[in-house]
């Protein structure tokens, strides 16, 4: 994104697809935030993510006790934080399409009973970072912290 784009729904989603990894934040029942690293699945042109999900244990429950959660995205020299409600999706068809093996450390296949789908769909974003790969981002981090002055970064903010 250069200085001269602003953050549109289609930049979110580019940037959310380019990750591997997410931090997805939950609020527990007293207010504690907490993070847990997920791995999406599919995120569509809507800005909704997919993951599969324990349906047992702390992260479960603290989404069905507050479904606003935050979804972290990060890079060298870049940031994308969205802002959306989670909510837990019973959809065989879905679990297939999503299914890759991928998460086999996890659960015992499709069928296990601890397997959940978890749709999150975003409602506001906010991104701040530096134009370029992450090499370049990284020089330009390195120059601007050398000579003293502001970083290179751009930043931005869209309703999804």
């Amino acid at each position: 994104m250069s200085t001269a784009e602003e953050l549109t729904q289609e930049k979110v989603v580019e940037i959310m697809r380019d990750e591997r990894f997410v931090m997805l934040s939950t609020a527990t029942k007293t207010g504690k935030i907490v993070s847990h690293p997920m791995t999406p699945q599919e995120v569509t042109d809507d800005a909704a993510v997919w993951f599969f999900i324990g349906l047992q244990g702390d992260q479960a429950d603290a989404i069905r006790e507050n479904p606003e959660v935050n979804l972290a995205f990060a890079e060298t020299g870049s940031w994308l934080s969205v802002a959306g409600r989670a909510e837990f999706v019973e959809d065989r068809a879905k679990v297939d399409e999503l299914w890759d093996g991928q998460v086999d450390a996890y659960f015992s296949g499709k069928d296990d009973p601890n397997l959940g789908l978890l749709r999150v769909t975003g409602e506001s974003a906010q991104y701040w970072g530096v134009p370029g790969n992450k090499a370049v981002a990284a020089v330009k981090m390195l120059a601007s912290k050398v000579r003293g002055t502001d970083g290179p970064g751009v930043s931005g903010t869209t309703e999804l």
